[in-house]
């Protein structure tokens, strides 16, 4: 057991999209990464999409539906299934939470982020 100190972490690297695991909670991965642009549309069959804010502004955009706008202190839980795109003009920092192994790309033609360890 140790503290893990979120600030820290993401000043270990600059790359959008590219989530580092920070910590494990049962068996999935808490990772911190840095948004700004766009990501594929897609969607995670088998499990929900945790996205926590902790510093900027993230756009979510849902197939079919408005546009939700997620702010510093504010989640979203995108219910598994569900066709998603996050996005943001500026640089945000977001806390993720997936099952171990689960690709950040989801079923999008993307190729996965490797997820390392920080």
């Amino acid at each position: 057991m140790k503290t893990v100190n979120l600030t820290d972490k993401l000043a270990h690297f600059s790359t959008h999209w590219d989530p580092h695991v920070v910590a494990d909670y049962n068996e999935n991965d808490v990772m911190v990464v840095k948004f700004k642009g766009e990501y594929p549309f897609h969607k995670h069959d088998k499990t929900d999409d945790f996205f926590y804010v902790l510093e900027g502004e993230m756009v979510m955009d849902i197939e079919g539906e408005p546009s939700r706008t997620v702010k510093t202190g504010e989640m979203f839980v995108v219910p598994k299934g569900v066709v998603h795109r996050p996005r943001a003009e500026e640089e945000v920092k977001v806390l993720l939470i997936e099952p171990k192994g689960e690709p950040n790309s989801g079923d999008s033609d993307r190729v996965p982020a490797p997820k390392p360890r920080i």
